[in-house]
């Protein structure tokens, strides 16, 4: 029997940084089946599931913790998850009557901006189950511009009008393109 780990870690971005990670899982038998990965402002910010034998589990965990024990940077939480890391499966209903789909949306930037879009998904019932988000100088003027690309989970009753309606009433300037 499998156990299935849900690791967080943020440390100062370096070479090595995943080899460590990957190296430690290996040497305990576990198995990287995913994860996403990215630099921030010269942080390493990475979120990964992994499978482990129930008997290696602590021995793994251990090991992780010596890993980052060893770095005063790193930091590391651990959680034990269902195989499908089915955490918030009981919260969404049946998932079978929710629609997925994938939006890019675009807008000057402005503090709060985030809030303002995951207030109108959250009052919709629609669950973000990826989010990217970047600000990268408008072509034109330069300024400031916002874009995000989000894979939602919807109650099937909402339709994509109507998301997307919603979305664009937060700001004149702001362009959403739901993605077939």
């Amino acid at each position: 029997m499998n156990t299935y780990l849900i690791l967080t870690v943020i440390a100062d971005d370096r070479p090595g940084l995943v080899d460590s990670l990957a190296a430690t899982i290996g040497e305990h038998a576990g198995n990287w089946l995913e994860s996403n990965m990215s630099q921030l402002a010269g942080k390493f910010a990475g979120i990964l599931r992994i499978g482990v034998a129930a008997d290696a589990a602590e021995s793994l965990v251990g090991a992780l913790h010596a890993l980052a024990a060893g770095d005063s940077s790193f930091k590391l939480v651990v959680e034990r998850v269902d195989a499908q890391g089915d955490v918030i499966g009981e919260a969404l209903g049946d998932t079978a009557a929710r629609q997925h789909l994938e939006i890019e949306l675009v807008a000057n930037d402005r503090p709060g901006i985030v809030s303002e879009i995951s207030r109108v998904l959250a009052s919709l019932s629609v669950n973000v189950e990826y989010l990217s988000t970047l600000c990268e100088p408008a072509p034109m003027s330069g300024e400031p511009l916002f874009r995000a690309h989000a894979e939602l989970s919807m109650p099937s009753t909402l339709l994509r009008s109507e998301l997307s309606e919603k979305l664009e009433q937060l700001a004149d300037d702001l362009m959403v393109e739901i993605l077939d």
